[in-house]
């Protein structure tokens, strides 16, 4: 990122605007792509894989039931809380009107097409948004990142065909999506790797392309704007959740998973930080194994409520950006979208950079306009990971709560 803005600072001062433009862009499109390319394998395997995994839990029904209901609930009140956030501070107002229509020109395309399926989608009737949920063509849907909603339910849809196969069966099914899963897995790793390079052309030339200090701004809002939304669940939300539904003292939960968040922000990995919380939850809480076995690894899957936060305030604050009016149906599919997409995000750094491409496509804007946020969402990935690993606790110890599921006589309760 440094070396992006000193070389986009020379660039713009020296006039080696068109080198930039023909010699450093293209880098920059390249890691875009590379993050389009990923999104459909990352969500269809994951999914699949995720939910195929429900047949090892039969003895834990009632407790999964429990589990992806109240991951449910907190990750749609985590989009909740971003919109709210991002509506009332309205990061991409501090861009200049004259930037704001400049940007807005330059996506004048996607914009057209938007306006366009906006038009066919209201003469098709007001149920017409569930029927594009379902393809006539799986292949046809993957083959676009616009329908993506299609992908997750058809992935869904096999997953749940899948555990009522006969498990003899269905085992070679399911260990070649188990497989798949890992190898994209490492695919995204091999990805960010090439991230500081792609980061540095990106911010290079979005300064040479726009040549603005209202963007800097409109950045230092957009961020405080996350971490706003961020401090408010792990703060505000988590702690009314644990007092209505869990008689564990907050204050003792903080102190108890601490090591946990301290790994959470120096991996940005929820699944790498997964052994670290599931020993805090286990030995610090006192929660039985049976509970913190099941619920801790399905929430470093389907639980991501700080990455829900970061693509909520992103999606409407790159719409800003660009002009783009959202109405209360683009609010409301950022929800949905939000909420889905981050089910499939995979555990690892930089992952809801991938999936917000599924949020922006859903609502029509450019997913080009990650190139504005791309530069600082390392530290926010930082801490919406601390969100992540925290919401999973919370969800364990009220399972815990409810199912007599804390080592007797050494709960963290009292």
């Amino acid at each position: 990122m440094f070396a992006g803005i000193v070389v986009g600072v020379l660039s713009v001062t020296l006039d080696w605007n068109s080198f930039v433009i023909d010699w450093v862009k293209p880098f920059g499109t390249i890691f875009i792509n590379l993050l389009k390319l990923i999104a459909i394998p990352l969500i269809m395997v994951s999914l699949i894989s995720g939910v195929s995994n429900l047949r090892d839990i039969t003895k834990l029904s009632r407790i999964g039931g429990k589990t992806l209901i109240l991951y449910l609930i907190t990750t749609v009140i985590a989009v909740t809380i971003g919109l709210i956030a991002v509506n009332s501070i309205q990061p991409g107002e501090y861009l200049s009107a004259e930037k704001q229509t400049e940007l807005g020109e330059r996506y004048a395309g996607d914009a057209n097409m938007r306006v366009t399926q906006a038009e066919a989608l209201t003469q098709s009737g007001p149920l017409q948004v569930i029927v594009n949920i379902v393809p006539d063509n799986i292949f046809g849907a993957a083959s676009s990142n616009q329908n993506m909603l299609q992908v997750i339910f058809f992935s869904i849809l096999f997953g749940v065909a899948l555990i009522m196969v006969n498990a003899e069966k269905g085992m070679p099914v399911k260990a070649f999506f188990d497989g798949a899963n890992e190898a994209i897995l490492n695919v995204v790793d091999i990805i960010m790797r090439y991230a500081p390079f792609g980061v540095a052309a990106l911010i290079c030339t979005l300064i040479v392309e726009i040549n603005s200090w209202d963007l800097f701004i409109a950045l230092g809002i957009y961020a405080i704007t996350v971490l706003l939304s961020l401090g408010a669940m792990i703060l505000v939300i988590y702690p009314l959740i644990m007092r209505l539904f869990s008689r564990v003292k907050y204050v003792d939960f903080f102190r108890a998973i601490a090591p946990a968040q301290l790994m959470a922000f120096s991996t940005s990995s929820s699944a790498a930080t997964l052994p670290v919380t599931m020993e805090c939850v286990e030995k610090n809480l006192k929660i039985k194994e049976e509970i913190s076995s099941f619920v801790l690894p399905l929430g470093a899957t389907v639980n991501m409520d700080g990455t829900s936060i970061h693509q909520a305030v992103s999606a409407v604050f790159i719409a800003q950006v660009f002009g783009q009016d959202l109405t209360i149906a683009d609010q409301l599919m950022i929800i949905l979208t939000a909420t889905l997409s981050s089910i499939g995000a995979a555990a690892v750094p930089s992952a809801g950079l991938v999936t917000l491409v599924i949020v922006l496509g859903a609502i029509g804007v450019s997913p080009e306009g990650l190139a504005l946020i791309i530069a600082i969402d390392r530290p926010l990935d930082m801490c919406r990971t601390i969100v992540n690993v925290t919401g999973d606790a919370v969800v364990a110890t009220i399972v815990a709560t409810t199912e007599d599921g804390f080592i007797v006589g050494e709960s963290a309760k009292e």
